[in-house]
């Protein structure tokens, strides 16, 4: 019905105005320049003003009403709305509550060496091995109807902890870098747990329909919960923010209950099971590592991501280097929170309408190279201007392209492999590859910045050839 009438009418109101958002804001930065304004002014990342907010909030919106997304929301059925909104709304909560702690660890990191932060990196590394361990055993031995709602609501309690901790312990070093790593050992599990757990909910036929309506609940969920981040940081400050993370991590529980019932109620999914072989990695524990080192195609796809932990290694230190000019912490907050905000924006706008055009254009090495050889050219960039401004542009685009482009052409890469391999090799690339590059390049630019002395400018040159070198990887994998 609603679709019925929405198609006689001439325009569509909500994109109007969203469209209508836009307009204002550059029509408010054009007359803003014209007044004498500098482009550092119109665009400080370090004081965000409610216009932008408001931007952000317009494009988002334009995605949301794309025929694309208003095609899947046509293909739930009278029986899954409850369901399918719930759903929409955990994957939400979720990813908003990681969004609202990444730019408030990440703001710590500037009151430490490189080489302290390859520490944190290198400790992160072992951790992540081994919470990988403890939850395949807990995969095998709890039932997942109680494992996901235990999860969220451990990981809930110890970011509460750690406000009421900031609140109590005068010398917060040690608290602080503990919760720099707790927070990285979080996103290892906020959305595997999540998409397992909708593999739970529904049938291998409702996933195929509702999946990606389901997933733009994620993505709306990254791209909003940064943008109100960087608005709000400077007036609650970050532990406060640790505190609304934990109580929105919170509200994910009673809807995660609530969909356990509508799955009986009215998905009638009682015999619907989650696969969790890629938790569990059945067969003896070192069988990923021996099919991975044995598979050329394997140990290409292993190159590619080595080399993109260096570069993103890089990026991340020397970002933490030139937000040191910013004493407070939550002046750094609002920045980086506000490079997530832009950067899954991009994402999911690249999601949606560009990286299947890409692959099917491009091919898989193409569309794979095109990060890297942008990246080496804002290297370059870097090189000649070492000013936060275009490391950021870098970074973004580097976040986007990630995460809209390489990534998912990434993971089709694995679609060429059999399920088995698929479930055993998976988690050695993804943990010990991805965490240990990690570890290994943040000792490597340490290394070069504070024992060698190289600065800015040398480092964005090591950056571009590293870059280079990524570009041969994408095409050979």
């Amino acid at each position: 019905m609603t679709a019925t009438t929405s198609s006689k009418l001439p325009f569509d109101p909500i994109k109007l105005a969203c469209w209508a958002g836009i307009a204002a804001y550059v029509v408010n930065k054009v007359l803003r320049y014209r007044q004498g304004a500098k482009l550092g002014e119109l665009f400080d990342f370090g004081d965000p003003s409610l216009w932008g907010l408001m931007v952000g909030a317009c494009i988002v919106g334009l995605i949301l009403r794309s025929p694309k997304i208003r095609r899947a929301a046509m293909m739930i059925e009278a029986n899954e709305p409850r369901a399918v909104t719930t759903s929409f709304l955990t994957g939400f909560t979720v990813m908003a509550a990681y969004l609202i702690l990444r730019p408030v660890r990440d703001s710590m990191a500037s009151d430490w060496s490189d080489a302290e932060i390859s520490q944190l990196w290198t400790i992160q590394f072992f951790l992540s091995l081994g919470l990988v361990m403890i939850y395949g055993f807990a995969c095998s031995r709890i039932r997942f109807r109680l494992l996901v709602p235990a999860v969220y609501s451990f990981y809930a309690v110890t970011f509460a902890l750690f406000f009421f901790g900031s609140r109590f312990v005068t010398d917060g070093v040690l608290l602080d870098k503990s919760f720099y790593v707790w927070v990285s050992l979080f996103s290892l599990f906020h959305l595997s747990v999540f998409w397992s757990f909708m593999a739970d909910t529904f049938s291998v036929e409702q996933a195929k329909r509702l999946f990606p309506f389901i997933g733009v609940g994620v993505s709306a969920g990254a791209a909003t919960a940064p943008l109100v981040v960087a608005v709000i940081a400077s007036d609650v400050g970050n532990e406060n923010l640790m505190l609304a993370a934990a109580g929105i991590l919170l509200l994910s529980i009673p809807m995660v209950l609530y969909l356990q019932r509508l799955k009986i109620v009215d998905l009638r999914n009682e015999d619907v099971k989650a696969n969790l072989g890629a938790a569990k990695m059945g067969g003896k524990w070192w069988q990923g590592f021996r099919e991975f080192a044995t598979s050329p195609y394997l140990l290409a796809i292993g190159l590619f991501i080595l080399i993109y932990t260096a570069i993103q290694a890089f990026i991340y230190l020397e970002t933490t280097e030139l937000l040191r000019i910013y004493e407070e912490r939550e002046q750094r907050t609002t920045i980086l929170a506000l490079r997530d905000a832009v950067a899954n924006i991009l994402t999911f706008g690249l999601g949606l309408f560009v990286t299947g055009r890409l692959v099917k254009r491009l091919g898989m090495p193409a569309t794979l190279a095109l990060l890297p050889a942008f990246c080496a050219i804002g290297f370059l960039i870097l090189a000649m201007a070492p000013i936060l401004s275009v490391l950021l542009a870098v970074d973004i685009a580097r976040r986007a392209g990630e995460y809209g482009v390489t990534r998912p052409a990434r993971e089709m890469l694995f679609t060429s492999v059999d399920r088995e391999t698929r479930f055993k090799t998976k988690p050695v690339v993804d943990v010990v590859v991805y965490r240990g590059g990690d570890a290994w390049w943040g000792g490597v630019f340490a290394f070069l910045s504070e024992s060698v002395g190289l600065g800015f400018a040398a480092m964005s040159l090591i950056g571009a050839g590293f870059a280079a070198v990524w570009v041969a990887s994408a095409i050979c994998a």
